[in-house]
């Protein structure tokens, strides 16, 4: 394969043609990231393991293919890559003929003026050089770029278009580029923390973490944080009882070596935000403060644990865990009701505050699974190993209030509601490419208004002297050229570089100042009768 090759393939490549249909693959390629539940994703990471469970005829194939890392699939990876060169090679060197035409004086005037648009032309005794400084002085006053010589001027305006244009093609470039240092650099991750309950900024910390390809996980935020408390108002009365409406953090931020805490508010339209670490308040729920003691009477839990909530009114699930528990590990079960109450169907809460508190749990014993180095997860049991205590032949089963106890028979051990606690989802994002993308989005409208909005135009003003031989436009020895004290032709013309005409007035309001210095004058003699009429643009 020759060089010819390889030039036409990179031709090719950085055509705009290539860039466009690179450009709408891309979007056609995000589309199974939206239909399709996404592996590694913070907010719902077992969405992937749910579809696959009710799907489980479809899904390996959509695994194959990618469908459910489609963002981080080869396939997008390999139609990025290519818009991000082709881009580059097509913007650049376009970006650097919009510089150049944004420095480029005004042309020479046409040969034949009385071609274009909005053509004028009458006789006149004055001097050149009086009437060509009042032209110029007319259109700098309009803010046209003025180039003035000896028979003519030469004006133009509108030159913020091609620099709207340049900002519209490099910011798309900036685009892509934030848009891959987020991706290529930054995390996202998880953590429920309960009240009184701190965190800090290490992997080992979270919930879920989902890094991305570069991210240097050893070189996270210095930062930690406790939080103090967790209010939630809601409705009381009117048509939604029991809707929420406020949600409020409160935190005590530690950052990196400052010895100084801060107090800040976190809500969700409020994050935390630590040196474009950033953390957003998701969800939230109650956590039961619990006291379990195992047969001796030893303490072998205390503190809250975190309830799934179930439904608006914050019915809630959860276990409790006591592996330290003697002579046998220790399991208990249930409901979380904020605010108790008992029908047909069994109990369930009336409201989503805690105006009733009530635990209902049933207990386990035996050996609960955790020494065998398998994770488990806080909400669920794994009763392979595990017996249900049982009265009377009947697992028990009881309700709690504050303060109250389960008692295990045979003395096994018991466990007291001491309280209630909430607790607070956090989704944490360091996207180090945000701001470029932000910043870049606002400059491609910015620049494709202006683009659209400004009309670039020329306009020419030639005076000549009245003679049977006519000198050449821009090609006669100007310098040979007086035209002090002879009768002249004066020519005025436009000319817009858009398909928007020009603002209407513009060539008449020069009109009319310079026929203010001539007179009314005669008409060109020499000039097509077309190029007389009276055009507006």
């Amino acid at each position: 394969m020759g060089w010819g090759w390889f030039r036409w393939i990179w031709r090719t490549l950085t055509s705009m043609r290539t860039a466009v249909i690179l450009l709408v693959l891309l979007a056609l390629a995000a589309i199974p990231g939206s239909l399709f539940p996404q592996r590694n994703v913070a907010t719902d990471p077992a969405a992937v393991d749910k579809y696959a469970a009710e799907n489980p005829n479809l899904a390996p194939w959509l695994d194959r293919i990618g469908f459910f890392d489609a963002y981080a699939s080869p396939w997008f990876a390999a139609i990025y890559v290519l818009l991000l060169v082709s881009m580059t090679g097509c913007v650049l060197p376009r970006s650097l003929r919009l510089w150049r035409a944004t420095r480029t004086p005004p042309p020479v005037a046409p040969r034949n003026l009385a071609r274009l648009e909005d053509h004028h032309g009458w006789e006149t005794d004055r001097e050149a050089p009086m009437l060509l400084e009042a032209a110029a002085r007319h259109l700098r006053k309009r803010r046209f770029r003025v180039v003035v010589t000896a028979t003519e001027v030469r004006a133009e305006r509108g030159y913020l278009r091609e620099a709207g244009n340049l900002t519209f093609h490099l910011s798309l470039l900036v685009l892509l580029v934030g848009i891959a240092a987020g991706k290529l650099f930054g995390f996202e991750g998880r953590v429920a923390i309960a009240e009184g309950g701190t965190f800090a900024n290490d992997r080992s910390q979270y919930d879920v973490f989902t890094p991305s390809a570069w991210t240097d996980v050893d070189d996270l935020e210095s930062l930690s944080f406790r939080l103090d408390e967790f209010d939630v108002d809601y409705q009381v009365a009117g048509a939604n009882p029991g809707q929420p409406t406020d949600f409020t953090a409160k935190v005590t931020v530690q950052r990196g070596n400052d010895p100084t805490p801060s107090q800040e508010t976190v809500q969700p339209n409020r994050p935390l935000d630590i040196n474009e670490t950033k953390f957003f308040l998701t969800g939230n729920g109650y956590a039961p403060v619990v006291t379990v003691r195992d047969g001796r009477g030893e303490v072998v839990f205390t503190g809250p644990v975190l309830f799934l909530p179930l439904d608006a009114n914050n019915s809630s699930e959860g276990v409790v865990k006591a592996p330290d528990a003697q002579p046998t590990q220790l399991a208990f079960e249930g409901l979380f009701l904020p605010t108790a109450d008992v029908g047909p169907q069994g109990p369930y809460s009336m409201f989503p505050d805690t105006l009733d508190p009530q635990l209902f749990l049933t207990a386990y014993t035996g050996d609960l699974g955790m020494g065998d180095g398998v994770p488990q997860s806080v909400f669920a049991l794994d009763r392979d190993e595990l017996s249900q205590v049982e009265v009377d032949g009947q697992p028990i089963n009881q309700a709690l209030s504050v303060g109250e106890s389960l008692v295990l028979p045979d003395g096994q051990g018991s466990l007291t509601f001491d309280g209630v606690s909430r607790f607070a989802n956090f989704q944490i994002a360091y996207d180090p490419g945000k701001e470029i993308t932000l910043a870049a989005a606002i400059l491609i409208l910015v620049g494709l208004t202006s683009s659209l909005a400004i009309r670039r135009r020329r306009i020419w003003v030639r005076i000549l002297p009245c003679t049977n031989d006519e000198p050449r436009p821009g090609t006669q020895d100007e310098s040979e050229n007086d035209l002090s004290g002879k009768r002249s032709l004066i020519e005025v013309a436009g000319y817009s570089l858009t398909r928007r005409q020009a603002p209407p007035g513009e060539i008449g309001d020069l009109l009319a100042a310079l026929k203010g210095l001539t007179g009314p004058g005669l008409v060109d003699p020499h000039a097509d009768t077309a190029s007389h009429k009276e055009t507006s643009t």
